[in-house]
């Protein structure tokens, strides 16, 4: 399924810009085209990423709140910028987006196996089934 695919690679591509924008202290609005120009993209690979990394960018308190919540046997210092940006990006499409719990923490264990550590495909797994149930959503107030 070629939809699959490009959504995969568009995860990819947005752990890895938040990660650099993390890094780096960069506006992430303004380091957004040579971010592309740096690792051209197909346009559908291109455009999901975008979405994933404007909404994670729009509720990143939010959903750093639910993380730091759902971690057990760690502070939220001890979470690594890539396995960070990895929940950040599978919870935005749980609560956000049209992406069953299922397959967001599945593809975020993909994604943490390809940029993360050794122990970071378990230790996401752990916090975003935690998390599978939590309702984000807006908030009213």
């Amino acid at each position: 399924m070629a939809g699959s695919h490009t959504r995969s690679q568009a995860r990819e591509c947005a752990v890895q810009f938040l990660f650099g924008v993390k890094v780096t202290g960069y506006d992430w609005e303004e380091s957004l085209e040579s971010f592309w120009e740096a690792f051209p993209s197909k346009t559908g690979v291109r455009a999901y990423a975008e979405t994933l990394i404007r909404g994670v960018a729009a509720r990143v308190a939010v959903l750093d709140q639910h993380i730091d919540d759902a971690l057990e046997n760690w502070t939220p210092e001890r979470v690594g910028n890539t396995e960070r940006n990895v929940l950040r990006v599978a919870l935005y499409e749980m609560a956000y987006g049209d992406v069953p719990a299922k397959v967001a923490i599945n593809e975020a264990i993909e994604v943490a196996k390809a940029l993360g550590a050794d122990e970071s495909p378990r230790f996401v797994n752990g916090v975003l089934d935690r998390l599978k149930d939590v309702h984000v959503g807006e908030s009213t107030t």
